[in-house]
């Protein structure tokens, strides 16, 4: 009788003991030391993928009999949120979707990653513009496994070119004269929205039309070391660009919302939309027989470059926890993450460029747009440099060109307002 209340005792105390450990924990059945499945948490950011990963994540367990990858999404408006305090506690995931960037520096510096170098050797690999999304901004260690990146152009409806006979365009007067004949058929050029929800479209718009205008890298590498500030006229000149485009937009385009763009767009009322590879996917979820296509915008008058460029960016990492109590998992998840079998499945299952070398993305508009990043890539400065500190650059730049666009402030100011913000924690050539 006594050895039986022991041993029941001792399994409270075990099952205790594992309620208590992130990542897992109860859900566990005997870990390694019973031969069973380790059971992993995996946190993101997006819920409409669920089935997608599912398909993904089942892959690699059939590799790795030994683990079971739980993925949980939350929503993304309060993911930062949740992740910061699942982390600081002992009922956080295993392995997370991580920010890139400034997105990235809170956790680097609460000590809350396990640092990859060294552990993850194909991160050898990586384009280095990607992994510098997965550094820590001060002790350039990496931390996540990037896994997609995104590009910036304009989609294009290929019916409603032929039947208005236009051409993607070769030069700036093209496009302007492309948005002309549209609007006078009928047709909102650009779909473009600035509502409440939508202002952090405004600097990807943004970076489509005037990126070349301000001087793309060159002007980024000006601005690390001092030698211009945002309130350089090249600067201001990209900004006017949103301005002057501002009548081929839709009506009232402060108060659209991005269903309504992505709605115009698929459903033939709008003939160009300036977005990200991201969208693609949607877009074509609303309309599967719409035939889009893809073209970088030519260099504005007056522009420091003068050939067109495609903007990106590292989308995000996958990271482990420090205090995940199956730490060696997690790492076998991640490594995993970095090959070609898991770059080529996310690709195909989400309609989404990998950040792992070597993959091509299946779909060939994807893989027409990660060419063009191949051979023009071209930095989108506010959310690559300028998210490290508060106010962000790319928050301030998003409010006032809505101010902009109903005509409550100008290009000059909007400039003089992300350089006044910047500057309260930017350090040039820190």
């Amino acid at each position: 009788m006594k050895r039986r209340w022991i041993a029941g005792a001792i399994g409270v105390l075990a099952v205790a003991l594992a309620a208590c450990a992130p990542g897992g924990g109860a859900s566990d059945q005997g870990g390694e030391a019973g031969g069973d499945k380790v059971t992993l948490s995996l946190w993101s950011w997006r819920v409409e993928d669920v089935k997608a990963y599912e398909k993904i994540l089942a892959k690699f367990e059939e590799s790795h009999p030994k683990i079971h990858v739980e993925f949980k999404p939350f929503q993304a408006t309060e993911y930062n949120n949740i992740l910061a305090t699942g982390l600081s506690g002992t009922a956080g995931p295993d392995v997370a979707q991580l920010r890139a960037y400034g997105g990235l520096q809170p956790l680097v510096e609460a000590g809350q990653l396990v640092p990859l170098d060294g552990k993850v050797a194909a991160l050898s690999g990586f384009d280095a513009k990607l992994l510098e999304g997965a550094k820590g901004h001060k002790d350039g260690k990496i931390y996540g496994v990037p896994f997609a990146y995104q590009t910036l152009q304009v989609l294009y409806n290929k019916k409603l070119f032929g039947d208005n006979g236009i051409k993607p365009p070769a030069t700036w007067d093209d496009m302007i004269a492309a948005a002309q004949k549209l609007k006078a058929a009928g047709i909102t050029p650009f779909a473009v929205a600035a509502g409440p929800d939508a202002t952090w479209t405004l600097p990807i718009v943004h970076e489509i039309f005037g990126n070349a205008r301000y001087g793309s890298a060159k002007f980024r590498d000006a601005l690390l070391s001092g030698a211009k500030k945002f309130t350089d006229p090249d600067f201001t000149a990209s900004v006017k660009l949103l301005k002057d485009l501002e009548p081929y937009f839709p009506k009232d385009v402060a108060a659209v919302k991005i269903p309504d763009v992505q709605a115009l767009f698929a459903t033939g009322k709008a003939a160009m939309y300036p977005t990200g590879s991201f969208d693609l996917a949607p877009v074509l979820a609303l309309n599967p027989s719409l035939e889009v296509g893809a073209f970088q915008v030519p260099p504005p008058p007056g522009s420091p470059v003068t050939t067109p460029v495609t903007p990106g960016w590292a989308d995000g990492s996958f990271g482990v926890n420090a205090k995940s109590a199956h730490q060696a998992e997690a790492l076998e998840l991640v490594t995993w993450m970095a090959t070609p079998e898991f770059g080529q499945l996310y690709a195909g299952e989400l309609k989404q460029l990998s950040a792992v070398p070597g993959v091509t993305p299946p779909d060939p508009l994807l893989a027409e747009m990660a060419k063009n990043y191949a051979a023009n890539g071209a930095p989108y400065t506010l959310l690559v440099d300028f998210r490290y500190g508060q106010p962000n650059g790319d928050a301030v730049f998003r409010d006032e060109v809505q101010k902009m666009l109903v005509g409550q402030t100008d290009p000059k100011a909007v400039a003089e307002s992300v350089q006044k913000g910047v500057e309260q924690w930017f350090k040039p050539g820190n």
